[in-house]
């Protein structure tokens, strides 16, 4: 069973979202809370293994990015999506940067919303359809951070597609050890720890993919 909790200001949304969890089959609802201040107090007790995440609440209340960064800070081994109708660039990037595994859009349909779950708890970083695309369209403009090599780029955007190590491995025709070499020297050139901070870091960087250089 997948635990799941939920932080969301909004009542209708917040049971909604309750309901799909606890209805779907491998899923298990641990909490559903009205602000992140009351969703960081109770979670040392409901261990979810992921926190579906809204950016904006109530005035005066915690926001979600630094909910996600204080959670992170005490259970790093929990994935935060966001689930939010913001489509802001500079909210991706700072959710990515405080530690969130994903970015999803409110509208998502529940099968693709709990397939995201899933593929957040396998590794991987979902994200929307129109979120991915601002991510591959900041990938494409001028690079301006360290200086990647066409397959190290290959392969970060195949891990921001949330692919494993060994799927890599088979669509590139090298071996899974050789992508963990790749990509322990993506984490040093970029200066982090974690699949989520290396793609924050190339999307803030603004890195690309140019599959057609020769430098790999």
């Amino acid at each position: 069973m997948i635990r799941v909790a939920i932080a969301e200001d909004e009542n209708d949304i917040r049971e909604s979202l309750a309901i799909i969890i606890g209805n779907a089959p491998g899923f298990i609802c641990t909490g559903a809370y009205a602000d992140c201040e009351t969703a960081l107090s109770r979670l040392e007790h409901d261990l979810p293994e992921v926190i579906l995440m809204d950016i904006k609440f109530h005035p005066g209340r915690m926001s979600g990015i630094e909910g996600v960064r204080r959670l992170k800070q005490r259970w790093p081994e929990i994935d935060a999506l966001m689930l939010t109708i913001y489509e802001d660039n500079e909210l991706i990037f700072e959710s990515l940067r405080a530690g969130a595994s994903g970015y999803l859009l409110k509208h998502t349909p529940p099968a693709v919303l709990l397939d995201s779950i899933k593929e957040a708890v396998a590794g991987g970083a979902p994200m929307s359809t129109k979120i991915a695309r601002l991510v591959v369209n900041s990938f494409q403009n001028q690079s301006t951070g360290p200086e990647l090599t066409a397959r190290q780029k290959e392969i970060l955007m195949k891990l921001r597609e949330g692919k494993s190590y060994r799927t890599i491995g088979e669509e590139l025709f090298i071996s899974e050890n050789t992508v963990k070499c790749h990509i322990k020297k993506i984490y040093e050139l970029l200066h982090v720890h974690t699949q989520a901070e290396a793609i924050a870091k190339a999307f803030e960087q603004r890195l690309f993919v140019n599959p057609d250089s020769p430098n790999r």
